[in-house]
């Protein structure tokens, strides 16, 4: 029987669906073509309309405040979307919306596994175990909270098809779940940490303190470093732990009393800059300073030696009493208007003077000068006012331009230093004029020892330029022991030569001075060019190679970094405060 197009015809369910799929087969590339057509248009009108807004809003401030408002509404709206949407995608059996209450059946114990946990990679099944968690996390808790994620391998074998028809049928939001699950098992720390290590901050002042000693004790063993050198430390696995648990512990309170200019106003510049760019780095800090007294462990006294003396010295007196007793009085003020000196008796208090009267100022209080930690340029035994092991021997570096405090780095390299030894300066002290006497100039042509270094031979060749063009720069002592020439050798790559008994070196404590500097007794000065000679060649090249090494924890940066001098004082006043505990 023959049927018009137009007749109706009775047909079967079954047929009028494929007639429609069929249909719909032709219209979808339709449909898609239009859409992309009208994405275009959408793109190119929205585009129009932008740079005709722009246009109007060109001369218009506070349309173009409100753009920008706009702008930022929308796009925290559109990230806090995503985050939502995100969390509900790897949460699946969490209701919509159910976001005021927690609903912790999603969670099983360690023990059991379900089915729909399981994810299939590689034809190997896992599955994920999750252990429940409270709303409230204690600090021992929160250190098991990474634990509590395992991932369980099992060995079984899966035929192909099977496997198969699993991967195919495994729905979106379970390999959400697996590829959540696998990202928070790779962010368990490579390492076990204790606990109590990783909440050290969290304990009271004096326990993190006794807590510190003993992880400082007990320090791993290390070799190598990509930050710090070995061979310029007495131990570097001591100092490299130690400097690790500052970091992750230290909270130093500073006293705000006390007016300018002889507080809170450093100096700069100068030969006694180091206790002006302490105080401006301490008081500019904000990892290792707290305002709340009770979270401190350690609290700086931010006065200048310097600036004391510039203000209350009477020129001519040699008198130095006006100096330490303002100093006791301000200590007296402190120790009554807090509870914190007297707690102590001033043990976790420290001061950082880098002028040659430094040790006199603290002599009017017997606390002050028996207890604090004093961190000294004029760290000299003799006085019985510095104390080794306790108090600090503090670098003196001489700052000539303090926006750039950095100027003048390096030196020759070994095979242009034609130099043996150097030295220009004034001839105070029982050392210097005894150095001249035997090696000034005319003694010998490989030592360049100068009272000042002449107008006729400057001209030729500068300060800086000698010290970089000589194997041993000579730093003897003056009135003081301390010398800013020991600085500037290292900054110029320079092997030092101290010369100045009872002289506590800087930061000996850490440091191993015997691997780049030469240290000559006062009586050794007649022999001083044999003792340079005798130094092999070899060992010399270590010890200047190691002078360089040296160099970054001698540095005042603007902005401070790891281990440099900022932080190596800091370090040593926090060293030597946990060496007076006794565990």
């Amino acid at each position: 029987m023959h049927y018009s197009p137009y007749s109706p015809v009775s047909t079967s369910p079954c047929m009028l669906k494929r007639e429609i799929l069929s249909n719909l087969v032709l219209v979808v590339p339709f449909v898609k073509a239009l859409r992309n057509e009208m994405k275009k248009v959408f793109q190119q009108t929205t585009f129009i309309r932008i740079l005709e807004s722009l246009w109007r809003c060109s001369g218009n401030k506070s349309i173009w405040r409100r753009f920008f408002v706009l702008v930022a509404v929308l796009t925290v709206s559109a990230f806090g979307f995503q985050t939502l949407v995100h969390t509900y995608l790897v949460l699946p059996d969490r209701p919509f919306g159910s976001h005021q209450r927690t609903d912790y059946s999603f969670f099983q114990s360690s023990s059991s596994s379900l089915p729909s946990e399981e994810f299939y990679k590689g034809g190997t099944p896992q599955k994920v175990h999750l252990t429940p968690t409270n709303s409230f996390i204690s600090p021992e808790e929160s250190n098991k909270l990474v634990e509590s994620f395992s991932v369980e391998q099992e060995n079984t074998k899966l035929e192909p098809p099977v496997q198969k028809k699993i991967s195919g049928i495994a729905s979106k939001k379970e390999r959400n779940l697996a590829d959540v699950t696998k990202a928070a098992v790779s962010l368990s720390p490579p390492r076990h940490v204790p606990p109590k290590q990783k909440h050290i901050w969290l304990l009271p002042p004096n326990e993190a303190l006794v807590l510190a000693k003993r992880e400082i004790d007990h320090a791993p063993s290390v070799n190598e470093d990509p930050d710090l050198y070995a061979p310029i430390f007495r131990n570097i696995s001591v100092f490299k732990r130690s400097y690790e648990l500052m970091e992750m512990t230290l909270k130093v309170y500073i006293y705000r009393d006390g007016s300018r200019p002889i507080f809170h106003k450093p100096p700069l510049k100068g030969i006694y800059a180091s206790e002006g760019w302490f105080m401006k780095l301490m008081e500019e800090n904000k990892q290792f300073v707290t305002r709340d007294p009770e979270k401190a462990h350690l609290f700086y006294l931010p006065y200048s030696a310097r600036q004391m003396g510039l203000a209350l010295y009477v020129a001519g007196s040699h008198d130095l009493k006006p100096l330490s007793n303002f100093l006791r009085d301000y200590v007296n003020m402190i120790a009554a208007k807090y509870p914190f000196w007297n707690r102590t008796h001033g043990s976790d208090h420290f001061l950082v003077a880098c002028h040659d009267w430094g040790p006199y100022t603290v002599t009017g209080h017997k606390e002050l000068a028996k207890n604090a930690i004093k961190a000294l340029c004029n760290a000299d035994l003799s006085e019985r006012i510095f104390v080794a092991g306790r108090d600090v021997s503090l670098p003196e570096t001489t700052i000539r331009v303090p926006r750039k405090p950095l100027r003048n780095l390096g030196g020759n390299r070994p095979s242009l230093r034609p130099i043996l030894a150097f030295f220009a300066g004034s001839m105070h002290g029982r050392v210097r004029p005894t150095l001249l006497k035997y090696w000034g100039v005319g003694k010998d042509e490989d030592m360049k020892i100068y009272k000042r270094l002449p107008l006729r031979v400057s001209q030729r060749m500068t300060y800086i330029q000698h010290m970089k063009s000589s194997k041993y720069c000579v730093c003897p002592m003056g009135f003081e022991v301390n010398s800013p020439r020991i600085v500037e050798a290292i900054y110029y790559e320079c092997v030092p030569v101290i010369i100045a008994d009872n002289f506590v070196l800087p930061f000996s404590e850490v440091l191993d001075w015997s691997a780049f500097s030469v240290v000559v007794a006062e009586k050794d000065i007649p022999r001083l060019k044999e003792i340079l000679l005798s130094i092999p060649i070899r060992k010399y090249l270590t010890m200047q190679n190691n002078v360089k090494m040296l160099q970054k924890h001698f540095l005042w940066n603007p902005r401070p970094i790891r281990y440099d001098l900022f932080h190596m004082i800091l370090h040593s006043i926090w060293f030597n405060k946990l060496s007076q505990i006794q565990t």
